[in-house]
Formats: C-alpha cells, structure tokens, sequence
C-alpha cells in the first residue's frame, strides 16, 4: 500500500498495542514501524532495474525481518523509553511490522512474506493506493489521538478504526470473488477458450474491475463494473514471445519473466523492443488499449543486455483518472 496507509496503519497499531502505557509516543513509534518496510526502495539506486524489482517488498516484508527488526528496534527504544519494558516496546514493533507486509498482500505487487523461501503473496482485492482504506481508517485514527490517555473511547475510537478497515478488506474479498465469476461466465458466454485468469481492482476503488485472461497466443484483458448493464467486452493483446529470440535465454529477462507469472507480452516499437508487464494493466480503461503502465526496453550493449523501466508522464496520470471516472457508472 502506499505510505500514508502504511503510516496510519502502523500508527493504529502502535497505539492499540500500547497506547494506554506510553501515550501519543506509541502511535509516533507505530508510524515510524510502518514506514521502515518500505525503505527498500532504497535499492534503486544500487542496483539495476531487474534486482530492484525482485527486491521490492522482499526481506523487509518478511515474517524474518519482522522478528529480528522487532527485537532489535524493541531494544533499542528500550533504552530511553521507560515507561514500557523491552518485551512491551519489542511487542509493538514486531506487531507493526508484521502488519505492514500483511496488508500489502493484498496488493498486486503482493509480498515474500515467507522470504527466504521463493514465494509471493499476492491476493490482488485491493489497489495501492484505495481512499475508501485509508480515509475511514485515519479520520478515527486522529479522533483517537484527540482524546486524553486515559480517556476509554480514545481506544475504542482507534479500534473501530481497526475494524472499519479491517471490515473493508474483506468486502473487497468478496467483492473480488463476485467479479471473478462476472468474467468466467463472460468467457463462457463468449466461448472463449483459456488456460488462466487474474482479476484486481481499477485503480482507487474497488467498484471497477479488470481481468487479465491468458489464451494461445494472446492476453484478454476485459473491465466489470458492479453498475455495468451490458456485457463485458474484451480487448486483444498478442503475447508476441516470440520476438526475444535468443534474449528469451537471457538472465535477466528469465527473472523478469518469473516476476510476471508469465503475464507479459514483447512489442516493437521503431526498431524497440519491449517487455510489457501485464499485471499492472494499461494506462486507460479501454481494454484494447496497447499503453502499460510497467512497459522495459530492452537493449543489447557490449556490457549484455540492459533493461530501463519507462518513465511515467503526468498527463498519463490525468487521462486514465478521467476514463477511470466515466467507467466506474457502468457501460
């Protein structure tokens, strides 16, 4: 999730763990917990484009790391903070960073939860950044830390916060599990043969759905509006594997793929190639749409091959915002 969630998150935490000890201090720890996680980003600047991916939300969202970053920074705040002992400080911590990598496994990008084991989470039923989340969540986060320490509903006001996120969460579960079946009976419908299907949510909300559908030789991807009243449509996207040539034995190109699932597909563009990554969609709802929002070159050099993530524009941004609004009512 993005790092204002992550923030009241961990800030919510933080204070439901020990709040009633320490006061507004839990909730500014709980903060700080929340933010670390994401600190890997870091790696950027490092590393090339491939490792920085696979590094993403890696060890820091570990189970590991949340263990031995809890007993450590539990210490570590142990030592000047007193009015809480260090198994009550390690408690909060451990509980603010296990928190952090749970909730973004929800997300697309998901998690390697269990890291070192080569595994990611990704349930894929919320978007990234989702206000009906975090608006709710930190308006009663804020009516909580407005009341006195000793105050009873400052408690209860931080864990209905808690659960009114915790509570939407789990309606964009079902929500997914209903629009999963919208998309399964459209390719019935449509006799549509295929060997896999992913559904998430649009971005922002979790009204608008979309769906990546894997056939021979191509990907479908189709949107579902919950207000949609005539049938769902899908756009063509051929896979086109076939342009890597050798470069489908490269090293990093293999990584990348494993990153995808095998969602992607290869595009020329003026003598350029491009490894498309189909997880993220496109940047318009038109389900014909050729645009990625994660789209590599890939170029060949005498150091091997380089692979450069395309910068993002802003108008991009504004475009996909603007058909995002008209396509929430329905078709």
């Amino acid at each position: 999730m993005d790092s204002l969630t992550q923030i009241v998150l961990g800030a919510a935490v933080g204070e439901a763990a020990l709040g009633k000890r320490v006061g507004y201090k839990a909730a500014l720890y709980g903060a700080i917990a929340g933010t670390i996680p994401d600190l890997d980003i870091i790696s950027q600047a490092f590393v090339d484009t491939v490792t920085a991916l696979e590094w993403h939300r890696g060890i820091t969202h570990s189970i590991v790391f949340s263990i031995v970053g809890g007993l450590f920074f539990g210490w570590l705040v142990s030592l000047w903070e007193k009015r809480a002992n260090w198994k009550q400080w390690y408690w909060l911590w451990i509980l603010c960073f296990v928190t952090h990598p749970l909730l973004d496994a929800h997300t697309t990008w998901g998690t390697q939860l269990f890291w070192p084991l080569d595994m990611r989470l990704a349930y894929k039923n919320i978007f990234v950044i989702d206000p009906l989340y975090t608006i709710p969540f930190l308006v009663f986060l804020i009516l909580a830390l407005r009341r006195k320490q000793t105050d009873p509903k400052r408690r209860k006001l931080n864990n209905l916060g808690l659960l009114v996120s915790s509570s939407y969460l789990l309606l964009t579960l079902l929500l997914k599990g209903v629009t999963f079946l919208k998309f399964e009976n459209a390719l019935q419908e449509q006799n549509i043969t295929y060997t896999e299907i992913e559904t998430k949510p649009a971005p922002l909300q979790a009204i608008l759905w979309t769906a990546n559908v894997e056939t021979e030789d191509e990907f479908l991807i189709g949107y579902y509006s919950l207000f949609d009243s005539r049938p769902i449509t899908f756009g063509n996207h051929p896979k086109n594997h076939q342009l890597l040539g050798g470069l489908a034995e490269n090293d990093k190109i293999k990584r990348l793929i494993k990153l995808t699932n095998g969602f992607y597909t290869i595009t020329k563009t003026e003598g350029k190639l491009y490894f498309n990554d189909l997880r993220f969609g496109t940047l318009s709802v038109n389900p014909n749409n050729q645009q990625y929002v994660f789209s590599f070159l890939i170029e060949q050099t005498k150091g091997g091959v380089t692979i450069t993530e395309n910068r993002k524009r802003p108008e991009d941004a504004q475009k996909i915002l603007t058909e995002l609004w008209e396509r929430i009512f329905g078709n």
